[in-house]
């Protein structure tokens, strides 16, 4: 079956969004002799075609390309960039049910759950096209006689944007939108196993009139893409979301250009559920903050602290709900998918066995389901000793681990007891007690008695060793822009 018959087989209606060629200065790019990447859907290993492999002298084509795109767009009135943001964003509604099928075929998600990226993903267009008319210049009190002090925002220049296969659409729109609306030029490298959402929203940037040059798309192999951009110095700065690993290495290269950073790192989130908690509210959060992406969610419950007094009335709730999940493929919409690798099944298979072995008891799940190599079924591990690695590591996977605890100032300790500092999940109806734990639990967001938290107005993002600066809100677009001081004497 050719590649066209595959995407349309599975109603994907335009097929000029469905791009094999990388997006370079607003031209369709082949990779040096041609070389490609395949890329397959995760739900039963189909090929669903082969895209450009850039060479490390492309990924300098392209920031070439960015520079030399920079000055006019930097300088383009703030209503003739939110304007074309803003076209990009409608295009992206009218062509959501074709943006959501493309990624459910590359990243394996539930249909339903694509189609709420993609708003997802479009919100932050809508916003940062709003919000491109608004950095304004800021009058200071001078400090000096006869001086006029001014605080001037102005773009950093060319903005490297590294993104992950768990959200290909949103992630690579909150960084975008925001460079872009405070006046930078980007240079995209998506995840290879994910190409075609970040190719298709280049299709629909390039409709909606982005000029050539200011929004560039390499797909390929990351370290040939991505290390030149951290060593050349006209990339201002970067931008990445994933494993907290290599986060640590981008950190590494970009330090002799001293880069402006920001990095959405690794989570390791607990939810803790005191007693006296609305029980239903509990485990209908819980489960969402567990099983959301099929557990690929750097927002995903890891650890599941749940006080003694309520555990086992929490614990057979939680289970008894697990096992009505579905699992399937995605076009199907089910409330789990496949996991996107074989590394990622095997991470769960290792996470179980370590915690059996230490005493945890396996009440429901625990391997990969007949579906296919990539399924595996929602698990629920119970009685987890704090010595299992899955208390200490993060899954990002279908496997909840839930344990008991006795007092607030045990649970606060163990939840802060990791490198992560992303998100936490507390279930509690005792202001003084909401008020003392948020307070001390060492995370940059805190989620009270609700698992949804995130949207394009909050500045998202986490402490310790899950990330630096923040996406999203006015902070996300401040992350693009410098602040230039000017004190003028007119005399």
């Amino acid at each position: 079956m050719s590649d066209s018959a595959i995407w349309t087989r599975n109603g994907v209606t335009d097929a000029r969004l469905v791009r094999n060629f990388s997006y370079v200065n607003g031209k369709w790019t082949a990779g040096d002799e041609n070389a490609t990447i395949t890329v397959t859907n995760p739900a039963d290993g189909v090929v669903l075609g082969d895209v450009a492999s850039l060479s490390a002298e492309q990924a300098q084509t392209a920031v070439d390309a960015a520079q030399s795109a920079f000055p006019d767009w930097s300088m383009t009135l703030p209503q003739d960039r939110s304007a074309i943001l803003r076209r990009w964003f409608d295009l992206m509604l009218e062509h959501k049910e074709d943006l959501a099928r493309i990624m459910v075929l590359e990243q394996g998600k539930p249909l339903s759950e694509a189609r709420g990226e993609i708003d997802y993903a479009a919100s932050f267009v809508e916003y940062y096209a709003e919000e491109a008319k608004r950095p304004n210049i800021e009058g200071v009190t001078s400090h000096l006689p006869d001086a006029e002090v001014e605080l001037w925002l102005e773009p950093v220049g060319v903005a490297a944007l590294i993104t992950p296969w768990n959200f290909p659409c949103a992630m690579l729109t909150r960084k975008a939108a925001a460079a872009m609306a405070a006046g930078c030029t980007i240079v995209a490298h998506p995840s290879g196993e994910t190409p075609y959402s970040a190719l298709a929203l280049a299709e629909l940037a390039e409709r909606a009139g982005i000029p050539a040059g200011v929004f560039n798309v390499l797909t390929g192999k990351a370290a040939t893409i991505v290390e030149p951009w951290t060593q050349d110095k006209r990339v201002r700065a970067l931008s990445f979301t994933g494993s907290t690993e290599v986060g640590r290495l981008l950190y590494r290269q970009s330090a002799d250009t001293v880069k402006r950073l920001v990095m959405e790192l690794g989570g390791h989130a607990p939810v803790i559920v005191f007693k006296g908690s609305d029980m239903d509210i509990a485990i209908e959060e819980t489960m969402g903050a567990k099983w959301a992406t099929t557990g690929q969610d750097c927002l995903g419950a890891n650890r599941i602290y749940v006080e003694r007094a309520i555990y086992d009335e929490f614990c057979n709730r939680f289970v008894e709900a697990t096992k009505a999940l579905t699992l399937g493929k995605g076009m199907d919409d089910p409330d789990l998918g496949p996991l996107m690798n074989e590394k990622a099944v095997q991470k769960q298979e290792e996470h179980v066995a370590d915690a059996l072995s230490k005493g945890a008891k396996l009440a429901c799940g625990g391997k990969r389901d007949d579906l296919g190599p990539l399924f595996y079924q929602p698990t629920v591990l119970t009685d987890v000793p704090e010595d299992a690695a899955i208390m200490h590591e993060e899954t990002f996977g279908p496997v909840a681990a839930i344990t008991s605890f006795d007092t607030e100032e045990e649970v606060v300790r163990r939840a802060n007891d990791t490198e992560y500092g992303l998100v936490a999940y507390l279930h509690s109806h005792d202001p003084r007690r909401i008020y003392r734990v948020t307070r001390a639990l060492q995370f940059g967001m805190v989620a009270v008695n609700r698992t949804k938290v995130t949207g394009a107005p909050i500045p998202f993002g986490g402490v310790k060793q899950s990330g630096l600066g923040r996406e999203g809100a006015r902070k996300g677009m401040e992350e693009f822009m410098e602040i230039k001081y000017v004190c003028r004497d007119w005399a």
